[in-house]
């Protein structure tokens, strides 16, 4: 097939029996070093630690969650944040937020509630 369909690059008067050959030898060759770089890997476990999983699904929650945070009040987006992403204690985010302990619980309570609505998480 090869030889068909390179028959515009044989030069007549030429030996196509030796063409032929040496195209055929070529090609041996070069399908013996693609072998060479080739691991068989009958079960997988090769190929499985060489995978690598999308940055793009986290990315994509990120995005979602961000357009969600946005869409709640000032005050339970600043107490969510406080507690959740902070880190801080009701006690230390109520001393920021410049309010009660339980004011500051029921900020967070509405906005997770708020938080799962929107993100459809609800299920």
């Amino acid at each position: 097939m090869r030889a068909l369909q390179k028959r515009h690059a044989f030069a007549p008067g030429t030996n196509l029996q030796a063409w032929v050959f040496t195209m055929m030898r070529n090609l041996f060759y070069s399908e013996y070093r693609n072998r060479r770089r080739e691991v068989e890997d009958v079960d997988g476990m090769h190929a499985a630690r060489l995978c690598v999983l999308p940055d793009q699904f986290g990315s994509v929650q990120f995005a979602e969650l961000r357009s969600a945070l946005a869409k709640l009040p000032d005050e339970q987006r600043e107490a969510v944040l406080l507690i959740g992403a902070a880190g801080l204690s009701y006690e230390e985010a109520a001393k920021v937020a410049g309010t009660k302990i339980g004011t500051i619980k029921s900020r967070v309570n509405r906005a997770r509630t708020r938080l799962t609505t929107l993100l459809d998480y609800g299920d």
